[in-house]
């Protein structure tokens, strides 16, 4: 009986030590299995922005204060609709995928991003074009005759142009695209009390008539509510050049209309959008014209005062207006905030002020005079910003842990939806790296935020051992694929290297390189004074070393890259890559 028992433990024993034999071969063959079908992909365990703007610390805000901008980066454009006790508010995405962010509040200061407009393939093609071509100038539209939303704007990509999606809930989703049949931009709808619809847009002048380079004209047309398209031979220009043609202004564009008394207000930008915009306004007494300039044009710019001014602002306009919820009306619109070498790195920012239409025409309050940090607030408001999930303002630390499979919003994608190359697992975010890289006008494997403050700090922490030199991850400060910065490691021979890498119009440079040990994760970081940006790294998180010494953030500012965006901060991988150490 003994020697029977004795057997039947030796038997269980050799059965756990063959399990456990094979449950260890089983841990290491699915680990290599699924290191197999990642691929070479980095580990991003943690990122942390922290913005700190002098402007916020001098004027620190009392109970019944916000500030403007009310968002703060990349989100130029605004447009703004209210339906109730709700406000809808849509952005520019250019080539960033999801496409035109949307935001509510219920007061105009606090806000949520619910999500994007254009978030599916079948609705956004901006996969193989540059970084500000893409979506332009969304307007945000309520037809209460059908109790539907419309977003109407202009796709360049896809060969869509000129596009428009509805939904009868914001919250729920947008329908597919139905294409326009007509040229230009920045196209408006308008919905009349008598059920009619228009569309708005800039247009150039008809063949032959161009009179000068930016002449432009604001074009209407009579809409087909039915089958979601204007009606063929009802086109009429409506403006033609600007306020004062005799004095060639220069892109009047984005028009909304606004009926008041029983006129109808067309207000719309004129100048570029550069140092010379301006927001101005015409009347009508009929929806189709004529219009005529106000006497007091323009009713809101920043172009005629000193350059030399406390807390700039610049390149305001491309508004639209809408009544808070105080009765009283208020203006979203663009401005910029230079840095203190005049270069515009957080891109066209949301800013917000009141309008006063106690008279004929409306006039932005303190609108030709320096814009204010911040503003009173509605009356009943109170100010929950960076709380209980609405936007934060002014200085603020976001920290994300990648701790969960929905991501926020202000987390994008470039030309291809974030879930081609991304996922969340339980101990981080891993990024595939696609065979593209930053310079690509494709696709690329960097999930991106925006730079939000002149002065600001972004840490990450990494995982990654490249098998190659066409491997690198990393983090990239990304203006567009021509001037960018790439800050990650790569290899040469048998040696891992951290690097960094300037790309000016197209051209690369190694700034600096230097070995490094990936046996544990690295603090990826980088840091903006102004235009002066640091890229650090730490192998143990405390104690930080700059890379290649502190640099320009020139090609990472709009004025001297180009565009309509400002800089995005990404954490990015690659298999093509072209950075290669020194």
């Amino acid at each position: 009986m003994k020697k029977n028992q004795f057997r039947i433990n030796v038997l269980k024993t050799w059965h756990i030590l063959i399990m456990s034999v094979l449950m260890v071969s089983f841990s290491f063959a699915e680990a290599n299995a699924q290191r197999n079908r990642s691929g070479n992909t980095p580990l991003f365990s943690e990122f942390v922005y922290q913005g700190n703007d002098q402007v916020y610390n001098d004027y620190p805000l009392e109970d019944d204060e916000f500030y403007s901008p009310i968002l703060q980066g990349c989100y130029p454009d605004p447009a703004i609709i209210r339906r109730g006790d709700d406000y809808f508010m849509v952005h520019s995405s250019f080539a960033m995928w999801p496409g035109v962010p949307i935001f509510h509040s219920t007061d105009l200061v606090n806000w949520k991003q619910i999500g994007h407009v254009l978030d599916r393939p079948s609705q956004l093609k901006v996969q193989d074009t540059g970084i500000s071509a893409g979506i332009y100038a969304p307007a945000i539209k309520y037809n209460p005759h059908n109790e539907t939303f419309y977003m109407i704007t202009t796709q360049f990509a896809g060969n869509i142009n000129n596009m428009v999606v509805t939904t009868k809930d914001p919250f729920e989703g947008w329908s597919d695209p139905y294409k326009l049949k007509f040229n230009g931009i920045d196209p408006s709808l308008f919905f009349d009390d008598d059920g009619k619809a228009y569309v708005v847009h800039n247009d150039a002048p008809d063949p032959g008539k161009e009179l000068y380079s930016g002449h432009r004209v604001i074009k209407m047309w009579d809409y087909d509510l039915e089958n979601n398209q204007v009606i063929e031979g009802t086109d009429k220009i409506i403006v033609d050049g600007g306020v004062d043609i005799t004095k060639r202004p220069i892109w009047i564009e984005m028009p909304h209309i606004y009926k008041k008394d029983g006129r109808y207000f067309l207000s719309c930008a004129e100048g570029g959008t550069g140092g010379w915009h301006s927001q101005v306004v015409f009347v009508s007494d009929n929806p189709r014209g004529p219009y005529v300039p106000a006497d007091n044009n323009p009713i809101m710019t920043q172009r005629y005062l000193n350059p030399n001014r406390a807390n700039r602002v610049e390149w305001a306009g491309h508004a639209d207006m809408v009544e808070g919820p105080d009765g009283e009306l208020y203006a979203v619109f663009l401005a910029v905030r230079p840095n203190e070498k005049d270069r515009v790195n957080t891109g066209r920012e949301t800013f917000i002020l009141p309008v006063d239409w106690s008279g004929e025409f409306p006039v932005f309050v303190n609108g030709l005079v320096p814009f204010e940090p911040k503003l009173k607030m509605p009356k009943g408001v109170k100010n929950k910003t960076g709380q209980d999930g609405f936007f934060p303002n002014g200085n603020f630390t976001f920290t994300e842990k990648f701790e969960n499979d929905k991501l926020d919003y202000r987390w994008i994608g470039m030309r291809g939806p974030r879930e081609d190359f991304m996922s969340v697992t339980r101990n981080g975010l891993q990024v595939k790296p696609f065979e593209t890289n930053i310079k690509a006008v494709a696709p690329i494997s960097s999930l991106f935020k925006r730079q939000m403050h002149k002065t600001f700090t972004a840490t990450t922490v990494m995982n990654y051992k490249p098998d190659s030199e066409n491997d690198l991850a990393g983090i990239v400060c990304y203006q567009s694929e021509r001037f960018n910065y790439v800050f990650g490691i790569t290899k040469k021979g048998n040696e891992n290297y951290l690097l960094l890498q300037r790309t000016e119009g197209g051209e690369s440079t190694i700034i600096a390189s230097t070995k490094i040990d990936v046996s544990k994760p690295i603090h990826l970081q980088v840091s903006a004074d102004e235009d002066d940006y640091d890229f650090n790294y730490s192998t143990n998180g405390k104690d930080f070393t700059t890379l290649g010494g502190t640099v320009s953030g020139d090609i990472l500012s709009t004025n001297v890259a180009g565009g309509f965006t400002g800089n995005l901060i990404g954490l990015y991988a690659t298999k093509s890559n072209d950075a290669k150490p020194e």
